[in-house]
């Protein structure tokens, strides 16, 4: 594979039992890349190695006064440096290749797991969390795989060194062959504390990333409450945390890298001490002292890649372990199905709280917990809850969601979250969504009533004459909440799904335009399924069909005003009734109805009759009044 083949066709499946089974997974599948990255480390270091004996060789040539061996010396020394540089070159294009390839792959992994499993990722690990893994943990994912091929050179090199000295001087080679081993292996106790440490620098720097995070996507709301200094004070101990866990993983490192230059040092001062001492008593040549030294010193260099595998794999473990966990997350409902792919028609029903939206009309529905709502809504799109497999799936015209192909599942029934989210781009890039092809985007973006967001996009945009090719922000930011929510709703629109859910699209925008969008969504998809989570009076007096449901159940349906008479559930949750509120009509209801009886036992009342009717029911009255107003404009 090479970096102009990117991206995979297929990525693969990973092992996502554990990160460092995640790690040898990558391993494996960049194989062919990972041996010709060790051949040519091989040839890289084994040049490097191959100078000693060629030093030795022309120094003792120089003793000896021969020409001919000092040419031959030359000679092989020029060989052994192109093979350096052409090793070192072509082995640092192969290890980089490497690193950007299994990069590659763990972010295209990654980007197919977030497609996979939508707005359930969020819900199961912190969208920080998320970022870190696919950047920073990408990086150093990518830096063990390609560390792993020359670490492997470099060993081969130092046992092949080895063999080699204890073969051509054993005397002094034995000494080499005992202290190598020695130096390579003498940091692993310090291993596992650094490994320790530099897990707590990353679950701390993962802390910050997602507390960065939050803080950047709420960064309005707490302007607004005055919160920037509470979570700028926040972010600020996260970073001294993560600064001093840091620094004491540097201190540790530090002391790795200290004795990989003291032992190597020691070693090289018993090899000249005990030489030289060899050389005096005439059992080693002055060209055999010159080699076992210059093979000591030049061997630190492939040792140090001793140091850099044990540094990569500490920084790479808990980065693959995060990697893992966000892989190994799998839906509850599966993607393949297990029925035809066609598109299903009719009922949009859910079995767990008994929620009927009839084919082809407007159903609203009432529920006084937002959080139940939501996860309503999103049960009703096909997405299975995160803590249980023991609900059953919503029915679309009798066919369990759960059993279609996701892509259908998808196209039959689109969720418009709470919360949408705009990718940047362009305004046409943002509505070039797949679609039926029955809605235009001018009709989209109508029925959302999005003409002042064309104005500001028109006016924020310095060469854009047509407001379809004004760019917008990355999620929305230079948009106010209503808008950015407005936009949602006409790339929703425009999709066309068999059923549409939507979960308050209209809870940030006035009563005026909330009016308007009511009216345009139910012209717009007539005859199409629709479900609107809403409390507002104004959706719910444009709903074909209102339900409300209390405790995961419904508990009552039927049209908005025979709801706000009969239903008092119903009315505290659309009109905001208090207790001590409701309490207080109900006071006022019963000496109404006694004066009531009095009138009809023939006794009069001390003051004229006064209409008590609830104060809460002006609301209708409200609605009547706007919409008058809404035909006359």
């Amino acid at each position: 594979m090479q970096i102009q083949d990117l991206p995979f066709s297929d990525p693969g499946v990973p092992d996502a039992r554990s990160g460092p089974r995640f790690l040898l997974w990558l391993g494996r599948n960049q194989l062919g890349g990972q041996l010709k990255s060790l051949a040519w480390g091989l040839l890289h270091f084994l040049s490097i190695a191959g100078l000693p004996y060629t030093v030795g060789y022309a120094v003792q040539a120089v003793v000896d006064r021969s020409g001919s061996r000092l040419a031959l010396a030359g000679a092989v020394i020029a060989v052994c440096s192109v093979g350096i540089a052409l090793g070192d070159t072509m082995l640092h294009r192969t290890a980089v290749t490497n690193w950007i390839t299994a990069a590659a792959r763990v972010q295209q992994l990654l980007a197919r797991k977030t497609a996979q499993l939508g707005s359930a990722l969020t819900r199961r690990v912190a969208a920080g969390e998320v970022v870190a893994v696919s950047t920073g943990d990408v990086e150093k994912i990518g830096w063990f795989v390609e560390a792993l091929s020359r670490f492997a050179a470099a060993a081969l090199t130092v046992i092949l060194v080895c063999v080699g000295l204890v073969v051509y001087q054993p005397a002094l080679g034995v000494v080499v062959a005992i202290g190598m081993p020695v130096l390579a292996l003498a940091v692993l106790p310090l291993l596992p504390r650094a490994t320790r440490r530099a897990d707590i620098q990353r679950e701390k720097a993962g802390r910050a990333t997602e507390l960065a995070s939050d803080t950047v996507a709420g960064l309005r709301v707490l302007r607004g409450i005055g919160g920037e200094e509470l979570f700028l004070d926040r972010y600020r101990r996260a970073s001294q945390e993560v600064r001093h866990a840091a620094v004491r993983n540097a201190r540790m490192w530090s002391l790795i890298s200290a004795i990989q230059v003291l032992l190597p040092g020691l070693l090289l001062i018993a090899v000249v001490w005990y030489g030289v001492g060899l050389a005096r008593e005439g059992r080693i040549t002055v060209g055999e002292l010159v080699t076992v030294y210059s093979a000591v010193g030049l061997m630190t260099y492939p040792l140090r890649h001793f140091e850099e595998i044990a540094m990569a794999y500490s920084f790479s473990r808990p980065s693959a372990k995060r990697a893992a966990r966000v892989l190994s997350l799998e839906r509850v409902m599966p993607e393949a199905g297990s029925l035809e792919g066609e598109v299903p028609s009719g009922d949009l029903y859910d079995p767990a709280t008994g929620l009927l939206a009839p084919a082809g009309r407007l159903t609203a529905v009432v529920c006084g917990d937002p959080d139940a709502a939501g996860r309503l809504a999103q049960r009703l799109g096909g997405h299975a809850p995160v803590d249980t497999s023991e609900v059953p799936s919503a029915l679309l015209g009798g066919v369990p969601l759960d059993e279609l192909p996701l892509d259908t599942a998808r196209t039959a029934v689109l969720v418009q979250d709470k919360d949408p989210v705009l990718l940047s781009g362009t305004l046409r890039e943002l509505l070039d969504v797949p679609a039926s092809g029955a809605v235009r985007a001018e009709a989209a973006l109508a029925a959302a009533q999005c003409a002042d967001v064309l104005d500001a996009l028109i006016q924020g945009a310095l060469d854009a004459a047509d407001p379809m090719d004004a760019r917008i922000t990355e999620r929305g930011r230079s948009l106010s909440g209503g808008q950015r929510q407005r936009l949602a709703l006409a790339r929703s629109l425009i999709t066309d799904p068999e059923a549409l859910v939507l979960d308050e699209p209209t809870s940030a925008v006035d009563s005026h335009t909330e009016a308007r969008i009511a009216d345009g969504i139910r012209k717009l998809r007539e005859g199409r399924t629709t479900v609107v989570f809403t409390s507002s009076p104004l959706l719910l007096d444009h709903a074909d069909r209102v339900v409300l449901v209390h405790e995961d159940e419904v508990a009552a349906v039927g049209v908005h005003r025979e709801l706000l008479l009969s239903e008092p559930r119903y009315r505290a949750v659309v009109t905001r009734e208090t207790d001590a509120e409701a309490a207080e009509r109900e006071r006022e209801g019963a000496e109404r109805e006694r004066a009531d009886g009095l009138d009809a036992a023939g006794r009069a009342p001390q003051h004229p009759q006064v209409d008590q009717k609830p104060a809460r029911l002006d609301t209708l009255h409200e609605m009547d009044e706007l919409q008058e107003i809404e035909e006359t404009a």
